[in-house]
């Protein structure tokens, strides 16, 4: 696929917060329901690591291995260093309509793009709310990750990763930010 600046801009994000964590903070709780900060830098960088060899070719078996394992060693060079491989990779000689063998089913590499924009965009704020950061996320980002899940309405808080999904309890004239929070299940 050809270089996208939404997965930069995702990566870039996440890594600005990443960049200003220290493992003092790892035991800090998130947003995620049972996660702290260290298991929700473990998610991102297994995620990003599943992605990359999702792009190879790896099975529906292989990648669940790959996101069901831990990190071990430095974690967060881990995670800088598998954002960095993902976005290679996303960016690399794929095709969109190629299609890759995810945990939830096989999806063509252009929904593993806006899989990984929406994960980067929401574990932003995540890791912003936990580590007492700017929760702000760039706009363009949000409208992103808006666009990409907002299909997914319906199905977003049955599916075991995104809580209880949408509160269905927002004013329409909320920022798009919390209207996007509010229906991957956070309620800031």
């Amino acid at each position: 696929m050809d270089q996208s600046p939404d997965l930069r801009l995702a990566t870039d994000t996440f890594l600005d917060r990443l960049h200003r964590v220290t493992e003092a903070q790892f035991d800090l709780p998130t947003p995620c329901e049972g996660w702290s900060v260290a298991d929700l830098i473990n998610h991102v960088t297994v995620g990003s690591e599943m992605a990359a060899a999702l792009v190879a070719g790896c099975s529906t078996q292989e990648a669940a291995a790959i996101m069901g394992s831990r990190v071990e060693g430095d974690l967060l060079a881990s995670c800088r260093s598998g954002l960095s491989e993902a976005v290679a990779a996303l960016e690399g000689p794929i095709e969109s309509d190629t299609v890759v063998h995810h945990p939830i089913g096989d999806v063509p590499a252009s929904q593993l793009l806006a899989f990984r924009i929406g994960d980067l965009a929401v574990h932003s704020w995540d890791l912003s709310r936990a580590t007492g950061m700017d929760e702000a996320l760039p706009s363009s980002l949000v409208e992103r990750a808006w666009s990409d899940l907002k299909p997914m309405e319906a199905i977003l808080g049955s599916v075991g990763v995104f809580g209880a999904g949408p509160s269905g309890s927002l004013e329409v004239e909320v920022d798009l930010q919390i209207q996007l929070l509010d229906l991957t299940g956070r309620r800031p």
